[in-house]
């Protein structure tokens, strides 16, 4: 017997299975592929098939392991914007685990066709009714009736949300697992009435120009086992299926969503706020809407960096699925969209139990408390690394419990919304809110003028923030409809006032109707697990504007007081664990915005601050060096006797280009992140401009560093994603030398346009035009030309070349020998962590056995072949200027004599060695 909740029994499947849409397998029949295992692992084999639905052709890949009989299922839907193989790996284990797993990529998405609608209930959510049909009629799969498999679905984000979707109108579906996902959609990109400009236009932008791939091509006919209904053979079905694969073709600027979505999201974005329509048409394809339904048990996964669907998004799911009486868990995990998913091994290992229990009804199965968070647990100088810890409650605590009060103080306030609601404030950014949080102060900035602010005391001891501070607040608005549109947040104040950090980079939006006289409101905080020390205090801050949002046009004054204290919620019931979960890391953040903030310093040290504390006095000798490294050495982690650097020692002055060259493994990657600050050496010690380099230096602010590529908002102009970059470091506006940047990287009209548009080269020296805002001193390139074409790597050469001119000093990290030839002044050559040469470009080319002879005419065959019969020549090849002659044995001397004697007409002899030559040479068989 299937296992059901007493509270929810059972309905007949019968009208479930009567008259569902026929399917065609149309490729990929009967094509079976291993996946690669170690040790006593099982082959893991794959079969993919193209399955024919209504308008659409749907990509699918069916995972199963070991030997015969029957087995549940697990459908892995994937996020928005990717596909089928995003999930190939936890397919490849959960196979192995004992489950026949069916993947897919969605309408709109991978090699699927039909447009996206958002997890519409007519397309892709009876898409997934039509998977079940599939894995009813697979042999291997465990039935529970006919045409009812024992089947688990999850996924994260819009794999997620359509695991909800599915659990509300298919009662085969028995658990789910859905991860960083909506409840409700409207509320996620209209909270509290508020539109979510940057989230809503990624969405978009997604999905009008990424994600989608071609059509697969024609697929081979075959015939497949079918839930209901008969197979499609023939002909007719090949071509059938070959149309609905292709889709709807792409509508001008709104790529595959479907027609009434783009037209929703073209009236709010003009409008600036949602119409009733639009909350309407996002709510019916939002698990919301069949809530009362779902009635699984489900593991809910909810990211606390996260400004696209925060943590009251999971908590209003796990109140209406547990009220239908079904086992629930919550899970607050590190990251989510904007931080990433650091703990993906912890939390596919938590699913993976979860199905155990509830498809195999292994009853011995750990499937976790009923609640739990990561917390932080430090971060290791060495490497970076942050560790984590587990709290755990054995009840779901909502997001207000145990509520502390806090006195504020501050008097009623008044504040302008500005006109066109520019210069908003700042608080997060797509995708990356949570790594710029990363950075300690983060990101987060208030204009003077536009917001109000309200602190209470120190506190006593720590307090630990679970769940969303509330406040009550009255607000009157000058706008000529009498709405205000408010922004509130809650900072964590150091003892000095001025530091201040804002959990999660979250805020909270409302907009407040009839307040031309006045209005009350009841202000939810974000939602937030975080800890505030004793001696600091929470600061409240009400703002009128915030980059993420649409804010209204006009100019209007905001008049905001505190009613009342800030209400904290504490969990006293959540424990953390004594000891660390098995470490999780991940490394410093790669977006270019968050590195160069680290490089730049974006929060002032002041005497006080990270860089004061085991200060390094700076030598006043090398206080116009730009680099000098002595002694440098970097153990590898858990390692006494291995080297990423060891020893290593040079200087660089004023004015040189410096090409850092060596084979993989070489160590140029750690010696440029112990440059940057990110890590710290073992031993020896970097000088730039002779300040010690320490994480936090201040001197770092005279660096520049284009690392791993950068990370823009595609639908902002290339101007506008430089001056919100310059905006989020703090410092003066007048210190970026824009102007003097962008003439350098040459990007002219195309600084007007979104970048988007931008070809790979644009978008490399936009990134190099980023490193060099504020004209450090000293700008660090790794690899600036990866993916160039012959005409950028030429132009990005002159970039380098222009920026140097000027008395700064350029280090470039490339795998492109000719054109660090071409570009650079000066090299240094490392081999397994050590110096191996270093000195001009012209003095380490310059050595070598091979001269160049040059002609004053052609030669015959028969010269050449004298030239070759010399003692003590090795070897003669004729080149377009002359001859390549290599000596064994023979003086450059004796060899012009020779030359002389044989009439053959020299015009210059010199050394011909490349840099490519050089290179192999120093590094021997390393390469």
């Amino acid at each position: 017997m299937k296992l059901r909740l007493p509270l929810v029994p059972r309905r007949r499947r019968d009208r479930l299975l009567a008259g569902a849409a026929a399917l065609a397998v149309v490729a990929g029949a009967g094509t079976w592929t291993a996946a690669a295992t170690s040790g006593d692992a099982p082959d893991v084999h794959r079969q993919d098939h193209v399955l024919n639905m209504p308008d659409a052709g749907i990509d699918t890949s069916y995972f199963t392991s070991g030997g015969g009989g029957k087995r549940p299922a697990v459908l892995l839907g994937h996020g928005f914007g990717g596909s089928k193989d995003d999930v190939r790996e936890q397919a490849e284990q959960l196979a192995r685990d004992g489950y026949a797993v069916l993947t897919w990529s969605a309408r709109g998405f991978g090699r699927s066709g039909g447009r996206i609608g958002l997890n519409d209930p007519d397309h892709e959510v009876k898409d997934v009714s039509r998977l079940v049909d599939w894995l009813a009629a697979r042999p291997e799969v465990r039935l529970d009736a006919p045409g009812d498999p024992r089947v688990g679905i999850s996924g994260a984000s819009y794999g997620g949300a359509v695991s909800l979707l599915a659990a509300g109108h298919d009662r085969r579906v028995d658990a789910i697992a859905p991860q960083i996902t909506y409840w409700n959609l409207a509320d996620a990109l209209f909270p509290q009435g508020v539109f979510k400009k940057l989230w809503t236009g990624v969405f978009f932008t997604t999905g009008s120009t990424g994600g989608m791939q071609q059509t697969p091509q024609t697929p081979q006919t075959s015939q497949a086992p079918q839930a209901s209904g008969a197979p499609m053979s023939g002909p007719s079905a090949s071509a059938s299926a070959s149309a609905s694969a292709s889709g709807a073709p792409a509508v001008p600027g709104c790529g595959r969503f479907q027609p009434e979505l783009c037209a929703m999201y073209e009236r709010v974005a003009v409008a600036g706020k949602p119409d009733p329509e639009a909350r309407a048409l996002l709510e019916r394809r939002s698990p919301s809407a069949v809530g009362d339904r779902i009635a699984v048990p489900t593991l809910i996964v909810q990211g606390q960096e996260d400004s696209l669907f925060p943590l009251d998004q999971a908590d209003a799911m796990a109140k209406a699925i547990t009220a239908n009486g079904a086992p629930v868990s919550v899970d607050w995990a590190a990251g989510g969209h904007d931080g990433g998913m650091p703990e993906s091994a912890r939390i596919e290992a938590r699913v993976s139990a979860w199905f155990d229990r509830y498809l195999k009804e292994d009853t011995g199965a750990d499937t976790g408390p009923a609640f739990r968070i990561s917390r932080s647990g430090g971060i290791d100088s060495t490497d970076g690394a942050v560790q984590l810890r587990g709290a755990n409650g054995d009840r779901y605590p909502g997001l207000t419990p145990d509520p502390r009060e806090f006195a504020l103080t501050g008097r009623e306030q008044s504040f302008a919304n500005p006109a066109g609601g520019s210069p908003p404030a700042l608080s997060s950014l797509p995708g990356i809110g949570g790594q710029l949080a990363a950075f300690g102060a983060g990101f987060s900035l208030d204009f003077p003028g536009q917001h109000a602010r309200f602190d209470a005391e120190p506190m006593a001891s720590e307090v630990r923030i679970t769940g969303s501070p509330t406040v009550t607040l009255t607000v009157r608005s000058t706008a000529a409809d009498g709405s205000a549109v408010l922004f509130g947040k809650v900072y964590d104040v150091g003892p000095d006032g001025r530091r201040q950090v804002l959990p999660g980079q979250l805020v909270a939006p409302v907009r407040v109707e009839n307040a031309g006289q006045g209005a009350t409101v009841e202000l939810k905080l974000p939602a937030i697990d975080h800890a505030v020390p004793a001696g600091h205090r929470l600061r409240l801050v009400v703002a009128a504007t915030d980059l993420g949002y649409a804010t209204p046009a006009a100019p209007a004054v905001y008049t905001v007081a505190a009613r009342g204290p800030l209400s904290v919620p504490v969990a006293t019931g959540v424990r953390t664990a004594a000891t660390g979960l098995p470490a999780w890391t991940w490394g410093l953040p790669l977006g270019a915005v968050a590195l160069a903030a680290a490089l730049l310093g974006i929060r002032r040290t002041g005497r006080g601050g990270a860089g004061a504390r085991g200060a390094v006095p700076p030598e006043p000798a090398l206080a116009h060096v730009p680099l000098e490294i002595t002694g440098l050495t970097k153990r590898y982690a858990k390692a006494q006797d291995r080297y990423a650097v060891r020893d290593l020692s040079f200087r660089v002055e004023k004015g040189q280009v410096l090409g850092l060259l060596g084979p993989n493994g070489a160590g140029k990657t750690t010696t440029l992140r112990m440059l940057m600050g990110l890590i710290s050496p073992d031993a020896g010690e970097i000088r730039v401009f002779g300040h010690a380099v320490r994480a936090g230096a201040p001197v770092l602010s005279r660096v520049g560093a284009f690392v791993e590529g950068a990370g823009f908002l595609p639908h902002l102009t290339g101007r506008a994603n430089l001056e919100l970059y310059w905006q989020a470091t703090g410092r003066p506006r007048e210190d970026a030398h824009l102007a003097e940047a962008l003439e350098i990287a040459g990007l002219g009209d195309a600084l007007e346009r979104a970048v988007r548009t931008y070809s790979q080269g644009m978008r490399q020296r936009l990134a190099i035009a980023q490193a060099m805002l504020g004209m450090p001193d000293l700008l660090i390139l790794d690899e600036p030309t990866n993916g160039l074409d012959p005409p950028q790597i030429r132009e990005m050469r002159e970039v380098m070349i222009r920026y140097a001119a000027g008395g700064r000093t350029v280090i470039v990290s490339s795998h492109l020998l000719s054109e660090v030839e071409q570009s650079c002044t000066h090299l240094v050559v490392m081999d397994r962590g050590r110096l191996v040469r270093a000195g001009e470009v012209a003095e380490i080319t310059g050595g070598g056995d091979t001269l160049l002879v040059t002609l004053d005419g052609p030669v015959a065959d028969e010269v050449v072949g004298k030239v070759a019969a010399l003692e003590g020549v090795g070897s003669v090849v004729a080149a377009d200027d002359g001859l390549l002659v290599r000596l064994d044995g023979a003086t450059p001397a004796r060899l012009i004599g020779e030359l002389v004697r044989l009439e053959v007409p020299v015009t210059a002899v010199g050394p011909h060695r490349r840099l490519e030559d050089a290179f192999l040479t120093l590094i021997g068989g390393s390469a």
